[in-house]
């Protein structure tokens, strides 16, 4: 399945990372009516290009949040791997302060829903805003 414009996003209820903590069952729909998301997927954790995603977007956060938006961010990788890159500094190649949740998407299915699924199991870049009504 691939998400096209003027569709609703699919749902999920996977675990999330937030600082040093781990968020059981987030969703997408918790947002549903209150904000606007700015979903995007990034390859891998620990990779030489993906922090630089990860902490542009914290430094427009505010920007974001002043729109009325959620940023979350989402990978294939395991919660226990985003806690460890969340704990990393950022001077070798963490993500230390980075205060967004990053969703686990582990059993793939959620790069799946959205269409950005590689046949090997790693999810491709993609960027979604979802509006507010999803």
């Amino acid at each position: 399945m691939s998400v096209l414009v003027g569709q609703a996003a699919p749902d999920f209820c996977v675990k999330a990372a937030q600082g040093d903590s781990v968020i059981e069952n987030f969703t997408l729909s918790q947002f549903k009516g209150k904000k606007y998301v700015v979903l995007f997927f990034y390859p891998l954790d620990f990779t030489f290009v993906c922090p630089t995603e990860l902490h542009e977007f914290q430094a427009k956060l505010g920007e974001f949040e002043a729109l009325g938006a959620q940023v979350i961010g989402a990978s294939t990788d395991s919660w226990f791997s985003h806690l460890a890159w969340l704990s990393t500094p950022k001077n070798v190649g963490g993500i230390q302060g980075v205060t967004y949740p990053i969703i686990s998407d582990f059993n793939k299915t959620v790069a799946s829903d959205y269409g950005i699924l590689l046949p090997g199991g790693m999810a491709l870049r993609g960027t979604f805003i979802i509006d507010k009504e999803g």
